[in-house]
This record gives structure tokens, C-alpha cells and sequence, in this order.
């Protein structure tokens, strides 16, 4: 672990150091200031990646080339002009770049056309620089593909990054850029966000769009957004990105100003109902708990009025419920591919947790998945019931993950095995992030501490619908009352230069 101050820069003896800790506001500063290009910071993110990514394996796919060419061309006044981003490789498409969704059966797809979210960052300036790991079709909380192999946590390789946006997130731990995109149907952004010391809001439903490929996923589960070292940097994004595009099915509540103003703004004194136990009445890791205790202390000191209260009660009928649900969602996103490519996955091309969750996916009829989201809908009343009534409150504190990330290879799925890492994966994610998708309410990870082997863990925030204002506000003075963007991985580019030990 090394400790560093975002933007005092580093040694410009060593190539992509020049920006290595300055974030996506401060990188585009420095342009609309002239004092670098829009190239220099392409260049410098290049740098770092060639050199880190060997080690953690988090970029499956670069597209370094065109970025050259296209930071030459960026209007230095854009609001991210030149600064460096990396796609998930899951749900969004950029034209010309490969799509392969984690799958063999999509390992030599190339997409043809951007997704209006793409074309939104290209418009505010940010350079795409080429695509990041993500286990099969982000069915997975790690991410260890079998067409690209494991993504390595950057505070220690022989952990888990978390998934299923887990190679986005160690590409920013890591300093290769700062910021990285990313996408939620269960937690996929603010579970890699605990894992690898990050912060990592999941928007409001339709917040922002998904077309012209979706108008929603999963009845409105999937959120795309980022992962960043920075609350500001989260909330800067979501303004040039934020929005209905048009033939959206429906769209999020408008804000008025803008989102970064947010962070400006204090939060003012919250009501905060906090749970230490999972929806089985399981404690967290005493890790997990520790750090858990440390923010509502914190809380406290800062004004808030935190008091127990455990979650909304997730009995066998929803989770039956969000089970046919993921595994619908499983079916619908493998006939998509076979629409697209014109052919059936072969024998060697979907992977045992993959093909379990397709066989589930198929033995859902069109009204069992229907009466599904007709629970899920009743769910999201009885918790707006709550959390909206004379004794509600404004967010629901827990434990993002239930224990630090797990060794690699812990979760991934074996031929013929596949319900033991699904079991494992259950006990590192007991707690269910899945509401706020299945509610569609902003939500949002904190990072707050380390284990006792330095490994990052965050809290989670439930939010209200539409309440992206009050998570950023919070996360803005919890930053500031205990920062940690000044503390980098080992394996980052802090410690460019230094000895890394490779994956176990």
C-alpha cells in the first residue's frame, strides 16, 4: 500500500507517470489550461497500461491506434478533452472495437456502430482506449474468464477484483486511467468497487440510456455508469452522459443543475437505518463488520442519526423470483447473440455457470417471468412503504460485500461443478445488492477500509429513486472527512518501477 496526493504528479523519469494520479477533472484541466494536449494524456494512459497490464490482465482488448489518431483531432475545450476511458466489455458497443462479452461465442464479434451512451463520451471529449475484462455475459462477482483468463486484484494478485466490471475497476485501482466504464444488474459496479478500493454509484433506473442496442435489460435492472477513484469524477460523468435518448421506453426523474454542483452542496443531517446482518440473519466477516462500525461512527461525528434497523424482509417468493429472473435474463441474452451471429453456441463455447443458468432460463415460461417482475414490482412497494412513511429515512447502510475479495479461482466454475462456485460466490455477496436494481433507486459503495490483509472494503448505501443528489453530497464530505484516493495498490502506477509478484 503507498499513500500519494491526487494531482502532485510523480518521477517523469518513468513513462505515463506524468498523469498518473491526477483524475479524469483534474487530466482535463490541464488541457482546457493548455498545459498539456489531449495526445499527452493518451499517451501517458498507453504507457501505464503496457506496463501494468501484463501483471493484473484487465484489458482484453485495445484499440491504442485510433485513440492516437483521435486525440490529435480533440477540441482542447470538450469537458473531458483527451482524458483516457476504458469500456466494459459487456453491454455497450463501440464501433470498430471487438465485443465479445467474457463468451468464446462472441470472441471474434466486432461491433459496427456505437451505443448512444459511446457516442455521449465521445462527444464530451474522453478517448477510448479499448475494452476490460468481465466474466461470461457478467454472470459472475469475479472475473475469470475462461477466453481471457483471470483478472488480478491490483492491492494483491492472488485475490478476487470482484465482478462483474472487476477488469474496469483494476484498471482504475491501478492508475491505468482514470476512470473506467462500467454496468449493474445485481451490484457489478459497486462490488469490484469494494474489492479494489474504488467508489461506485449505480444511477437511478434509465438514468442513463442504453439504446440504440436496448431499451432496457432485464425489465430494468442494468444501470451503466463508472468506476473512479473520486466522487467528483463520478458526478462529472453523469452530467455529460445522463439523460433519454430518444425511444426510451421510460426515463429517470429530471435533476435540475448539474450533478458535480451536488458534491458541493452539504448533505445536510440524514436519517440512516444500518444492518449487520445478511437477509439469512448472518454477521458479516469481523473485518467487514469492523470497517462497517468505523463509518457509523463516523456518520455519527458528522450529524447523522444512524439507528439499527434490519432490510426489508427478502422472503423465498422474491427470491425465487430474482432467481428466474437472472436466469431469463441468461436465455434472453444468449438468443440475442444467436439472432446476431445466426448460429447456436458450440459445445466448448459457453461455460459451466453459464450453461447452468441457461437451463434454468429455459424452463421459464413468458407468464412465470411475468409474474416474477410482478413480485419484484409488489417488493419495490413495500419497500417505498417503508423507507417513504413517517418512520422511514433517507439510506440504508450495510456492508457492501460480506467478507474481503476471495482468492482467485475460489468462484470460478469447474466442468460439471458449477453450483459450488455458485455457492461461494453466494456467501462473498449475501448481501443484496440487487435491490436497488430490482427497485431501480440509486445506490452507491464506499470504500472505508482494509482488511487485515490490506484489502479494500467499502460500505453500500441504498438510496432513494432518484436520489443520486443525497449519495453524492454524503460521499463528497465522507471523502473528505477521510480520503482515499491518496492511497494506491501495490500494483498501480504509484509503484511504477517497483518489483510485482505475478498471479498464484
Amino acid at each position: 500500500m503507498e499513500t500519494d496526493h491526487p494531482g502532485t504528479g510523480g518521477p517523469e523519469q518513468v513513462p505515463g507517470l506524468r498523469t498518473a494520479t491526477f483524475d479524469a477533472v483534474a487530466q482535463a484541466d490541464l488541457v482546457h489550461r493548455r498545459i498539456l494536449r489531449p495526445l499527452d494524456l493518451v499517451q501517458d494512459a498507453i504507457a501505464r497500461i503496457e506496463a501494468l497490464d501484463p501483471t493484473l490482465n484487465a484489458v482484453v482488448t485495445t484499440d491504442f491506434e485510433r485513440a492516437l489518431e483521435t486525440a490529435c483531432r480533440t477540441d482542447p475545450d470538450r469537458p473531458f478533452a483527451g482524458v483516457p476511458i476504458l469500456l466494459k466489455d459487456l453491454c455497450v458497443e463501440a464501433d470498430g472495437i471487438r465485443c465479445s462479452e467474457g463468451s468464446r461465442f462472441l470472441a471474434d464479434h466486432v461491433s459496427h456502430g456505437d451505443q448512444e451512451y459511446v457516442a455521449r463520451l465521445r462527444r464530451a471529449g474522453f478517448v477510448v482506449l479499448g475494452k476490460t475484462s468481465t466474466p461470461e455475459f457478467g454472470m459472475a462477482p469475479t472475473v475469470e474468464p475462461r477466453l481471457s483468463g483471470a483478472t488480478a486484484n491490483p492491492w494483491d494478485v492472488r485475490h478476487s477484483t470482484g465482478g462483474s466490471s472487476g477488469g474496469s475497476a483494476a484498471a482504475v485501482a491501478a492508475g491505468m486511467v482514470p476512470v473506467a466504464h462500467g454496468n449493474d444488474a445485481g451490484g457489478s459496479l459497486r462490488i469490484p468497487a469494494s474489492a479494489c478500493g474504488l467508489f461506485g454509484l449505480k444511477p437511478t433506473r434509465a438514468r442513463n440510456p442504453l439504446g440504440p442496442r436496448y431499451g432496457d435489460a432485464f425489465a430494468g435492472w442494468v444501470a451503466e455508469h463508472v468506476l473512479t477513484r473520486t466522487v467528483r469524477d463520478s458526478a462529472a460523468l453523469l452530467d455529460v452522459t445522463a439523460g433519454p435518448a430518444a425511444g426510451d421506453p421510460y426515463w429517470a426523474p429530471p435533476h435540475a443543475g448539474t450533478w458535480l454542483h451536488e458534491t458541493e452542496k452539504p448533505p445536510g443531517r440524514l436519517r440512516i437505518a444500518v444492518t449487520r446482518r445478511t437477509p439469512d440473519g448472518d454477521l458479516a466477516h469481523p473485518d467487514v463488520l469492523a470497517v462497517l462500525d468505523d463509518a457509523v461512527a463516523l456518520l455519527e461525528e458528522l450529524g447523522h442519526l444512524v439507528f439499527e434497523r434490519d432490510l426489508v424482509e427478502l422472503d423465498g417468493r422474491v427470491g425465487s423470483a430474482i432467481g428466474r429472473m437472472y436466469g431469463a435474463a441468461t436465455d434472453w441474452a444468449i438468443r440475442y447473440w444467436v439472432e446476431e451471429l445466426g448460429r447456436e453456441p458450440g459445445p466448448d463455447e459457453l461455460e459451466p455457470l453459464t450453461r447452468l443458468y441457461w437451463e434454468r432460463g429455459r424452463q421459464v415460461s413468458g407468464g412465470e417471468l411475468l409474474m416474477a417482475v410482478t413480485v419484484l414490482q409488489q417488493f419495490t412497494r413495500d419497500l417505498a412503504a417503508v423507507t417513504d412513511g413517517p418512520d422511514g429515512f433517507d439510506l440504508w447502510l450495510s456492508p457492501t460485500l460480506a467478507e474481503p475479495p476471495p482468492r482467485l479461482g475460489e468462484m470460478r466454475a469447474e466442468d460439471g461443478d458449477a453450483t459450488r462456485a455458485e455457492a461461494r460466490s453466494a456467501r462473498f455477496v449475501a448481501f443484496p445488492l440487487v435491490v436497488a436494481n430490482i427497485t431501480g433507486r440509486a445506490a452507491m459503495s464506499v470504500p472505508f477500509g482494509y482488511s487485515a490483509e490490506d484489502l479494500p472494503i467499502g460500505v453500500h448505501f441504498l438510496g432513494r429513486f432518484g436520489g443520486e443528489g443525497t449519495l453524492l453530497r454524503l460521499a463528497a464530505q465522507l471523502e473528505q472527512a477521510r480520503p482515499w484516493a491518496d492511497v494506491w495498490p501495490t500494483t498501480s502506477a504509484r509503484c511504477l518501477g517497483h518489483h510485482h509478484p505475478s498471479p498464484a
